[in-house]
């Protein structure tokens, strides 16, 4: 499974990966450029070490988000998080439609929920399945292979 995401990830940074990072980097140095939008800036630079590799890891809600990030993000939207999100919808269709791209299609639409609402998230790693029966929820949790 570790191989798999290593080489998910090689052709993500190499097809579409470092143009996204490139992205998020502009417009988190952007955002510093004024003290007041630093943390917008920051978030930049934390999604664009994700964009670089997202496979293998995922975003959550971090524990101490509220009104603030809620307030932040749609400020964010406003300003930048709609192009984002275009840029990886746009490219998420494109992948779409080869049928050996949709993995990475599919990123790419995750990808463009975080860009238009970063702020409040982490990036964490995600676990791989223990086994064949619980990939991806599997029938096992269900009740219906008993």
């Amino acid at each position: 499974m570790d191989l798999l995401r290593l080489v998910l990830n090689v052709v993500w940074l190499v097809l579409q990966g470092w143009v996204l990072a490139l992205a998020y980097l502009l417009a988190g140095v952007l955002a510093c450029l004024l003290v007041v939008t630093i943390p917008f800036g920051i978030a930049a630079f934390r999604l664009a070490f994700f964009v670089v590799l997202p496979f293998g890891r995922t975003t959550v809600r971090a524990p101490g988000a509220g009104v603030a990030s809620a307030v932040g993000n749609l400020l964010w939207f406003v300003v930048a998080g709609w192009w984002l999100a275009v840029i990886h919808v746009v490219s998420g269709i494109a992948f779409c439609i080869t049928i050996v791209g949709i993995p990475f299609g599919i990123a790419s639409f995750k990808l463009a929920a975080v860009g238009l609402f970063p702020l409040g998230k982490r990036v964490v790693e995600t676990a791989p399945p223990r086994d064949w029966m619980h990939a991806g929820g599997g029938l096992v949790q269900t009740g219906y292979a008993r």
